[in-house]
């Protein structure tokens, strides 16, 4: 298959290139931007939940996080296990960032939602050294440097180097790692211009190596008042308190071979990639263009989660014990806090080559691309169960042995592999041939249309074992390759391959009543299949097509103080496919989970406002007002437990867990003086459900920023910025463990102790670029 592959590069190379579409002259139709292929960044790496990764921008479907491109490619083909912040940073390396439209972004990636658009800075001319160094630090200790040194070598080479290292302790201490983000990333490019600067070729090499243990801090217990509101408990503090235990060291079963193995939380985080880029453009004198990015990325990639699961109070006589200083087990009461351990390691090829030919007239702009996106994966999660008591810096807790709780040795860890554990290995390739045509048809009407047609292959094995009588084994303590189920099925390997056709459409209008005022409405069609990563559970995915349409209509307004955009809008995605982890409602302990796999279609329809104001010089005000009503249309799901009990779920009709129906967003900024401005951003998140079942709910709450530019002189600019400044406590996300629990039985945990996702705390940086 790879021989294949290269033959098709070869051919889309000699075939097409890559350009980008070009906005419109027409100035009304411009500040629409249906011509253009970037919004405005809307502060995207302003984020209340990462210190380092994009912010989630909300479409009105879960899973919200920001595709992130780099020269025209995916930084990462997927994110788990090889995470886009372990491999990209917005730092000096990058010479342009910008956020690619939703339409722009299925017609080139064939993925829905918004894209980050990054470009490396590959030399500038005016000199033989340039360079920008920035710090960042923040009041927990955080230490961030990034250096770009690059310049003009004569004879059209050029060269840029750039180094970023990040010391991150995160926002509380960890007793058994110094960092919770600790991340390199180097990157060398060489360019020659040729041809009178009509052609430019480039080479950059990109080495990052990074420890982020951030996905596996998040959680935190609360007192759960049924209001909507949350309390912290006795001597924690959400946000500033470590809820994982002392002790790093965890052991797992490796599903590969067996074999009981012992890793550190912080080893286990490894992540590493070695890649090489291409990139070559070329312009005619009669506007045609023609640019091809290709890069290989040899890569580790590991993504740790510490899943809190089942909380609940129990007596001396339950069995838990703690461990002593001096050896001895004592009989322990008191709350216990289950937790589930997953270690995804992928080893990854990924090849991807992206081509497009284009040229701009005074009224048109077309474009035809081609992607060859190749990754080649072998990945494992190894989970392991254990307990431990609800505090800061919790103890773990020794159990008693049962049919559902199976402890290794005298270790106070059970379960191995029995839960959400995975794996699969093979490739996906993805074949695509897309166009785009932005057309002024008069001078008041503007129209842009995109196609794109793919061809997805994959095949690989996983460990979706059925029995003789065709129902799936799913996963059982001890679980490996080899291994025995209790009916005497054997676990081994199962292929899988899949040929499919996906395809997507978008098509916009946008008609100038007058000068200022007019309508505008888009429409933008996809279909997918399944990816790799939806292999890896017990049983074989839904492999249906999976179909997202996206239409909005509405109206612009625009004169030399406001900018008014208003529309009405429609999405909807069917076939997703996802896995809850279900406990039996039958079991005291709240150890026997199973996961259920699942297929789920969800519909949002909403309004949206966007407006930018400028009263005054030296003042603008960004508006943006959302009310969305996301509803599962269908989500049915059960699991049937080795004793016989069965847990089961139907949310259909329900409002989609995690996403608010109200989103608003006030940004003001003020420019004091010509090199003085400040700023602050206001984000409000109404009311969201914390289960399936939306019988938990969190209030609605405000992500505040604020902060301080100073340009001090040409060469130096200096900042400040307060996360969270009115400072807000509280929890966010979906409760762990609460899955089955029923609207009309929610009352009956008022007050209850429960675990979750929590608030960003109050944080101040500091900020410094030095230019030279």
């Amino acid at each position: 298959m790879k021989g294949k592959v290269f033959a098709m590069l070869a051919i889309g190379f000699v075939l097409v290139a890559e350009t980008f579409a070009q906005e419109s002259k027409n100035d009304s139709l411009r500040v629409f931007q249906s011509s253009k292929k970037e919004e405005d960044n809307r502060n995207v790496m302003l984020n209340a939940a990462s210190a380092n990764g994009p912010r989630e921008i909300s479409i009105g479907l879960p899973g919200g996080d920001v595709n992130v491109l780099e020269n025209g490619l995916p930084v990462v083909y997927n994110s788990n296990p090889h995470n886009v912040n372990t491999h990209w940073r917005g730092d000096s390396s990058l010479g342009h960032v910008g956020l690619l439209k939703i339409s722009e972004t299925a017609i080139t990636t064939g993925n829905i939602g918004y894209a980050i658009n990054s470009f490396t800075q590959l030399g500038e001319d005016g000199g033989a050294f340039k360079g920008t160094l920035n710090y960042n630090t923040n009041h927990f200790g955080k230490q961030q440097f990034d250096l770009n040194l690059n310049g003009d070598l004569g004879n059209g080479w050029y060269y840029s180097g750039s180094v970023y290292q990040n010391f991150d302790p995160g926002t509380f201490k960890l007793r058994f790692a110094q960092y919770q983000d600790r991340t390199q990333i180097y990157k060398a490019a060489l360019t020659k211009k040729y041809n009178e600067g009509r052609g430019q070729l480039s080479v950059i090499y990109h080495y990052s190596n990074s420890h982020w243990l951030s996905n596996a801090t998040t959680g935190a217990p609360f007192i759960y008042v049924g209001d909507g509101s949350v309390k912290e408990i006795p001597g924690f503090s959400l946000g500033t308190s470590s809820y994982l235990p002392n002790v790093g060291t965890i052991p797992y079963m490796d599903i590969r071979t067996g074999e009981v193995k012992v890793t550190n939380l912080y080893d286990a985080t490894a992540s590493r990639g070695n890649q090489l880029t291409l990139l070559h453009k070329y312009r005619w004198d009669n506007g045609l263009e023609w640019k091809v990015n290709m890069k290989y990325d040899h890569a580790l990639g590991s993504y740790l989660y510490q899943t809190p699961m089942d909380m609940k109070k129990q007596e001396a006589s339950a069995g838990y014990r703690l461990k002593r200083e001096n050896g001895t087990l004592e009989p322990y009461s008191g709350y216990v806090q289950s937790r589930m351990s997953c270690f995804n390691r992928g080893y990854i090829d990924e090849l991807l080559f992206t081509t497009e030919l284009s040229r701009r007239t005074a009224t048109r702009t077309w474009r035809i691309g081609l992607n060859e996106w190749y990754y080649d994966v072998d990945y494992a999660s190894n989970t392991t169960m254990y307990d431990h008591t609800v505090e800061a810096y919790p103890q773990l807790l020794y159990g008693t042995p049962s049919a559902q709780v199976h402890y290794y040795g005298d270790t106070p860890y059970y379960n191995f592999n029995q839960n959400a554990s995975e794996y699969y290995k093979g490739y996906e390739n993805k074949f695509a041939l897309y166009a785009t045509h932005d057309w002024d048809i008069t001078n008041r009407l503007n129209s842009y249309l995109g196609a794109r047609l793919e061809y997805q292959r994959l095949a690989g094995e996983n460990l979706a074992v059925y029995n003789k009588e065709g129902k799936a084994v799913g996963r059982f303590h001890d679980y490996h390759i080899g291994a025995t189920a209790a009916d005497g099925t054997t676990i081994a390997p199962c292929n899988f391959g899949y040929d499919w056709l996906n395809m997507a459409f978008t098509a916009a209008l946008t008609y100038k009543i007058t000068d200022r005022f007019g309508l505008t409405g888009d429409f933008t069609y996809i279909t997918q299949r399944p990816n790799l990563t939806n292999f890896a559970p017990a049983e074989m995915p839904n492999v249906d097509k999976i179909t997202v349409p996206l239409g909005r209509a509405g109206l612009y307004y625009n004169t030399d103080w406001l900018s008014l955009t208003s529309l009405f809008s429609y999405i909807a995605k069917t076939n997703n496919n996802s896995t809850l982890n279900l406990i039996n409602p039958n079991d005291p302990t709240g150890k026997d989970i199973k996961a259920a796999p699942l297929s789920y279609d969800i519909q949002t329809v909403g309004w949206t406002t966007d407006a930018v104001i400028k009263p005054f010089k030296g003042f603008d005000f960004h508006f943006l007002f959302t009310y969305q009503v996301p509803k599962y249309k269908k989500y049915e799901t059960g699991v049937t437990f080795p004793d016989g009990s069965e847990a089961g779920i139907n949310a259909t009709g329900n409002i989609v867990a995690e996403i608010p129906k109200v989103l608003v967003e006030l940004d003001p900024s003020y420019m004091v003086t010509k090199d003085l401005k400040v700023w602050a951003s206001f984000r409000y998140f109404s009311k969201t459900y914390a289960n399936i079942n939306d019988a938990y709910y969190f209030n609605g709450r405000w992500e505040t920023f604020g902060g301080v530019n100073w340009q001090v002189n040409k060469h130096l600019s200096l900042g400040g910025t307060v996360i969270n400044f009115l400072n807000q406590t509280g929890a966010k996300g979906s409760i762990a463990g609460a899955e089955l629990v029923e609207k009309e039985n929610a009352s009956d945990y008022n007050g209850a102790w429960m675990a979750g996702s929590y608030i960003r705390p109050f944080t101040v940086e500091f900020s410094a670029s030095i230019k030279f």
